[in-house]
């Protein structure tokens, strides 16, 4: 069965790291590219980071270029992301997402696997 479960979200304080994962079941993910989205409250769900299937292109919003980093362990069937130097801003709920894109030296636009969130909140 395809799914997508994320793990390592959690309270921190403002300055602190997280690391999140992402374990991919049912499926190879070698053929499929990933992004996090996060959703605030009152917020419209946002991607804040995405990786191709090849693993060599990677892109980040603004707010997070230089603290968060993605990255992708395919023999483990998972994808992670590094948070640092988080911020209140940062508080959200985070999404993995799938979708195929096997070959692709890019990131997708068109996900169709989610998996549940992970509730990250950061303190001031």
């Amino acid at each position: 069965q395809f799914q997508l479960v994320e793990s390592g979200g959690g309270l921190v304080q403002s300055g602190g790291s997280l690391r999140l994962s992402c374990k991919a079941n049912g499926f190879t993910m070698d053929y499929y590219a990933f992004g996090w989205f996060r959703q605030a409250p009152g917020k419209e769900r946002e991607r804040i980071a995405c990786i191709s299937s090849t693993g060599d292109i990677t892109e980040y919003i603004d707010s997070v270029k230089g603290r968060f980093t993605i990255s992708r362990e395919n023999a483990e069937n998972t994808v992670n992301l590094q948070m640092n130097s988080l911020k209140p801003d940062d508080t959200a709920i985070y999404y993995c997402a799938a979708g195929w894109g096997y070959g692709n030296h890019w990131c997708i636009t068109n996900y169709d696997s989610w998996g549940q969130g992970t509730q990250v909140t950061v303190s001031s």
